[in-house]
């Protein structure tokens, strides 16, 4: 199994694609009348009895599918750790043969192809009745050969089965025919946010700046509902502006959970793992110790805002030296406020409110801080992100000064030029 490790050069992938991923602390291969899960588990039949809220049986049916098939006892381990997530309604995924896929998507067809990721390629199709009466759906295909895996197929799977939020994306089933390992989601007819905000091919026009804020502030509530409403709590650790999807409007759907990992729990601090994810979205704590939290979504959550706000990438090797990185470059930038106006993005052509663009940099600036415990958690960032959104988010106008505000998060005290300081990565 590949692995995208989070000192590799950045590459958009095509249809939300992402990485693959282990952990530090994989136990040994066991035999292998080890290596499947029993079709029907006690606690598990009698949490779906009593509580009636996780249906399990095709959950059940595709673990021992995967993990029989598995060289690797750790994505058992993987398994029934997440299956722990019992909060979730009633689970809707359901299994799909490849025939039946094959047909959605007019027999994979180059026409029918969105793009590609590490995890393999991704169609558009349409589920029976065809030609017009059922739902639109992308269908991820594993490329065996690609830079993901089983686990990464396994995680999302299991992930987007038992968490339901609107801002993530809606998985309609999964395929495990045969050698065929596919997951099905709802189209996403707007693509990723990285199509409409990173080197946008000519004729397509930016997005405005209120657009912008719509689409942070959607993401946040995604990572907000991992960390504060999952429990045990979701670590997702792949943000970045090509793994979020648009829907409609404009709603901002998280997607590709393959390196999603559950996260600390009780008296624990953190989870020690391999470092994985995307090179210059990677919180500097985590990069270097391994030690993955909350905070370290935070972070990447920090860099992608800070690419909404510039229209910069987060590693842009075209660029001058000075500018390769985007989170250096912006340093000595958010400790000055009359070089402010120097990061908002020249697409926007100055169409953008000072009062918003300047909360919008401090929002940034806390979630890029070096020390991981002076960043906000999701839930002030979403905070924040609703009262720009309202009061400071609005069009137009990129003169003038911003008013005085209490709820103003840019301001000039020694303590906000402190947060500005640390802000550089």
């Amino acid at each position: 199994m590949g692995i995208l490790c989070c000192f590799q050069s950045h590459a958009g992938g095509g249809g939300g694609g992402g990485g693959g991923g282990g952990s530090h602390h994989d136990q040994a291969v066991p035999s292998s009348s080890d290596r499947s899960l029993p079709e029907r588990r006690p606690g598990m039949d009698r949490s779906s009895r009593n509580n009636n809220s996780v249906d399990y049986s095709n959950l059940v049916t595709l673990v021992n599918e995967i993990v029989a098939d598995s060289v690797s006892y750790r994505h058992r381990r993987v398994a029934e750790e997440i299956l722990k997530m019992g909060k979730a309604g009633k689970v809707t995924a359901r299994a799909f043969t490849y025939a039946e896929l094959s047909e959605a998507t007019g027999g994979f067809r180059p026409e029918s192809q969105l793009g590609e990721g590490g995890f393999g390629p991704v169609y558009r199709g349409r589920l029976p009745p065809r030609p017009s009466g059922g739902p639109e759906v992308a269908v991820k295909q594993l490329d065996r050969n690609g830079m993901q895996g089983t686990r990464e197929f396994l995680v999302e799977a299991l992930m987007l089965s038992l968490l339901k939020h609107p801002n993530l994306v809606t998985l309609l089933g999964f395929c495990t025919d045969a050698d065929n390992r596919m997951l099905v989601y709802e189209y996403m007819p707007l693509g990723s946010l990285e199509d409409h905000l990173l080197d946008l091919p000519p004729g397509r026009a930016p997005l405005d700046w209120a657009t912008r804020m719509r689409v942070a502030q959607g993401a946040a509530r995604g990572l907000e509902y991992l960390h504060d409403a999952a429990r045990p709590p979701v670590i997702y650790r792949d943000f970045k502006a090509s793994n979020i999807l648009l829907d409609v409007g404009f709603e901002a759907r998280l997607s590709d959970f393959g390196l999603a990992k559950v996260g600390p729990s009780g008296d624990k601090s953190h989870v020690s793992t391999r470092v994985m994810g995307t090179y210059g979205y990677c919180a500097p704590e985590y990069a270097l110790t391994g030690k993955l939290t909350t905070m370290s979504d935070v972070y990447s959550f920090g860099v992608v805002f800070l690419e909404m706000i510039t229209g910069r990438r987060a590693i842009d090797t075209t660029r001058p030296p000075d500018q390769h990185n985007l989170v250096l470059w912006a340093g000595p930038r958010f400790k000055d406020k009359r070089r402010f106006a120097e990061m908002a993005d020249p697409m926007l052509q100055g169409d953008y409110p000072t009062k918003g663009l300047h909360q919008a940099l401090a929002i940034a600036a806390m979630c890029l801080q070096e020390d991981a415990t002076m960043r906000p958690g999701m839930s002030d960032v979403v905070t924040a992100l609703d009262y720009l959104t309202v009061a400071g988010g609005g069009g137009g106008g990129g003169g003038g000064a911003a008013d005085d505000d209490p709820a103003d998060l840019d301001t000039n005290d020694d303590e906000q030029q402190q947060t500005d300081d640390d802000a550089q990565a």
